[in-house]
Order: C-alpha cells, then sequence, then structure tokens
C-alpha cells in the first residue's frame, strides 16, 4: 500500500517522487515506469474519436488514484484519490487516512482546520467540504440533509456513523471543486508547467514555419526554460523565454548553437520510403546515412543529410493517443500556413478567385482542409511495427503530399505530424 503525502494545490507523493499538477504527461509516464512493481495495473484512459474534447486520464486501480490531464496541452490538472481505503495518506507528515486513521469529519477537521461550511449534492447525496486546492466528499444518507444549514461538521451523526471521505481531489485554485460539483474542476484550465519540472529542459511556446514565396525556409520556434534572476540572498529560477529560428541549410553546429543538444541522435538505418523515387535503385558508392536530431520537448525531428551534414528535412508530432509514438513527443505547437489553389476554371477559362490560405495546426482535422490544398488523391500507407512486437494495436495511418511538405493522418482525422522538406 502506498503511503503517500498530501499538499494541497500542489502534489501528491513521497520522498522518492510525487505527481505535481501542471506536470507534462510524459513525466507523470515516467516517474510510472520508475517504479515498477510498485505502482502495478496502470491504465490510460482517452477518446479514439474526440482526442482533444475527453480528458486524458491516467487511472491506478490498484492504488485508488487518477490523474487527470487536460486534453490539449496535456499537463495534469487534477489529482483524485478515488478509493481510499486502498492507499495511505498524510499531510504536513502527520496521517489522516489508513486503516489504523479512518477519515472521518472529525479527523478531516483535525487534520487540515477550519474552512467554509460544506457545500450538498441532492442528486449525488455527497457533501464537499473545501480547502484551497483541496476537496472531501463525503457520502451522506437523505435523512441527515435537512441538517446541513450550518455546515458539514454542525450535523449531528449517531455514535460510531459519521462519514468517511469517499474521495479527495487536488488542484489548483480555490473552491475549485464549484461548490460540489466535479464539472467547474474537470473545465479549468491547468496550470502551467511548474519550474520544479523544467529538469533545465528546453520546450517549446509554439513553432512558426516560415515560407517564402512558394517554398518553405524553416521554423522561427518560440522557446522557454529556466533561467535564473538575482536577488539580494540567491539566484532565484525563473521561467526565460527566447525565440531561435532553424533554417534549411543550417549545419549541425547551427542547430546545436540555437536549440542545444538533442534529446537523441538517430541514425537512419533504412528509407522505407525510397522506393517511391525513381532513383530508388541507385546506390551511394559510399554508404552513408542521414541521422535525425531528435528533440523530444519540442516535439521536433531535424534530419540532417549525411553529405553534407545540413538540414534537409523538420518532422513535427502531434502527440495524440492512438498513435504509434504517443507519449515520445511534446505535442509541437505548430503553425503552417499554405496559399490554397488560387485559379478555376470556367468556360475553358482561368479565373482567379484569391481564396483565403489555409492554416494547418495541430488540432486540424485533415477531412476539412484537404479538399482546398488538392492534396495527392491517393495516400501512402504507413503502418509502423518494431523489431521486438510486430505487432501494431493503433492500425496504420496515411501520408498526402501538399507542395513541400507531407501529412501523416490518423484514421480519425487529426494530423500525426507533418514532415517538410525542402523543394528542389
Amino acid at each position: 500500500m502506498l503511503e503517500l503525502e498530501v499538499v494541497p494545490e500542489r502534489s501528491l507523493g513521497c520522498e522518492q517522487w510525487e505527481f505535481i499538477l501542471g506536470m507534462h504527461f510524459s513525466q507523470s509516464v515516467s516517474i510510472i515506469q520508475s517504479q515498477v512493481g510498485i505502482i502495478r495495473g496502470v491504465q490510460v484512459l482517452y477518446s479514439d474519436s474526440n482526442p482533444l474534447d475527453v480528458d486524458l486520464v491516467i487511472n491506478l486501480p490498484h492504488d485508488g488514484v487518477r490523474l487527470i490531464f487536460d486534453p490539449v496541452v496535456q499537463r495534469l490538472k487534477i489529482i483524485e484519490i478515488y478509493n481510499m481505503k486502498l492507499v495511505k495518506l498524510k499531510y504536513c507528515g502527520l496521517p489522516f487516512n489508513s486503516p489504523e486513521v479512518l477519515p472521518s469529519i472529525e479527523q478531516i477537521e483535525h487534520s487540515f482546520g477550519a474552512t467554509h461550511p460544506g457545500v450538498y449534492d441532492s442528486d449525488k447525496q455527497v457533501f464537499v467540504l473545501n480547502f484551497r486546492g483541496l476537496s472531501f466528499y463525503f457520502p451522506i444518507d437523505s435523512k441527515f440533509q435537512p441538517g446541513y444549514a450550518h455546515g458539514l461538521g454542525s450535523l449531528q451523526f449517531p455514535n460510531g456513523t459519521s462519514p468517511l471521505v469517499a474521495k479527495t481531489a487536488i488542484y489548483v485554485g480555490n473552491m475549485g471543486a464549484g461548490g460540489g460539483s466535479d464539472e467547474h474542476n474537470l473545465k479549468a484550465p491547468p496550470p502551467p508547467l511548474p519550474l520544479v519540472c523544467y529538469h533545465n529542459n528546453l520546450y517549446l511556446e509554439k513553432a512558426d514555419v516560415m515560407r517564402d514565396k512558394m517554398r518553405t525556409r524553416g521554423l522561427r520556434l518560440h522557446l522557454f526554460t529556466e533561467g535564473s534572476s538575482v536577488t539580494r540572498v540567491l539566484l532565484e529560477p525563473k521561467k526565460r523565454c527566447l525565440t531561435k529560428e532553424v533554417l534549411f541549410g543550417d549545419t549541425c553546429e547551427d542547430v546545436l548553437s540555437a536549440l542545444g543538444a538533442p534529446s537523441r541522435v538517430f541514425f537512419k538505418a533504412e528509407d522505407k520510403m525510397r522506393i517511391h523515387s525513381p532513383h530508388a535503385h541507385k546506390r551511394d558508392k559510399i554508404r552513408r546515412s542521414d541521422f535525425f536530431y531528435n528533440y523530444f520537448t519540442l516535439g521536433l525531428d531535424v534530419l540532417f543529410d549525411a553529405k553534407t551534414q545540413c538540414v534537409k528535412k523538420f518532422v513535427l508530432h502531434t502527440n495524440y493517443p492512438g498513435h504509434y509514438n504517443f507519449n515520445m513527443y511534446h505535442r509541437c505547437e505548430f503553425s503552417l500556413t499554405l496559399p490554397p489553389e488560387n485559379n478555376s476554371t470556367e468556360s475553358g477559362k482561368l479565373i482567379d478567385v484569391s481564396p483565403s490560405p489555409v492554416t494547418i495546426t495541430a488540432y486540424t482535422k485533415w477531412d476539412r482542409i484537404s479538399e482546398q490544398l488538392k492534396a495527392s488523391a491517393r495516400p501512402v500507407v504507413l503502418n509502423r511495427a518494431s523489431s521486438t512486437n510486430t505487432t501494431n494495436p493503433f492500425g496504420c495511418t496515411f501520408c498526402y503530399g501538399i507542395r513541400d511538405a507531407i501529412v501523416e493522418v490518423m484514421a480519425n482525422q487529426h494530423i500525426a505530424s507533418v514532415t517538410l522538406y525542402r523543394a528542389v
């Protein structure tokens, strides 16, 4: 049984690790992976059809804990302990929930002090006792309902029948449970990524695809990382924002200077798309391998040419659940604006109708823009599989060519990745 410390408005954890409100989904998964054999039976819950409308959830059924992430920014916004019998809980080092210490009304008031009167939800027959950043849910029999006007603690119960906490919620803000309803909490925006979760990494605010006439030049990246501010006493950490540009033709040194060391360097052993090239069967006299700089926290891959060692492709990842690479990258918040086909025909004559440009982001659905962009009619089917596990439970994706980009589309019409290459 886990023994965890509750910190209102912040976290649930122990000396070795903690789930912190605002942390990214991948960071929570890393904690769970580090506790193999201690945290068991992990479930990831999401919506295949509406991944942006339904919360992303990590459920720990053996520990009675549920981590709720915002589906758009994929940061932790609510921590729920929904089965109090499966976990030991402390506050300021003192237990308030364990087999020996039952979480009754009196125990909660003793451990956390005075607060506003509890709020009764007649539909669910539950009282909610709210502290700042923390709510306790007590199931109350309807026969006690008339006596709740002066607060939860004023209710009179026969000896030994005081209700126990059925669920606990940790969140950011005051009265976040919305007066007894979970709806306000679930719709509340997630907190920003906490400084303690930066870990000296570089993170992406947004990425603008830079285009010159009909060609892509590169990326303008709006980044943030951990900086420091000088005070009278010591150096205090703070968020530091910066803007960098990475262009086609940049050398490895240029990219390293702009973005720092990559999370990983990956050498392409085999180019499976090469068969679609007219020169597929021509072999180099000297075998070389193109290589990627993988920037996981930016949601970005940079591909270098083996001969020139200059940038030849960018891959922008959207990190949707249900994709083969889910949880490998953070979501790349990119914006790519393309001019649509601006000529139409009428009675054999060309007419310039000057249509509006089409903007593609990480949240664009392909079926809404494909006709405007005149994408390739027949997509290339991409079915990933690893050498250790030849089955892909998520199914194949479809790659469409538009201008100087390749758009990878999932079955639900969400874009999985965009590959930008240098047009010849």
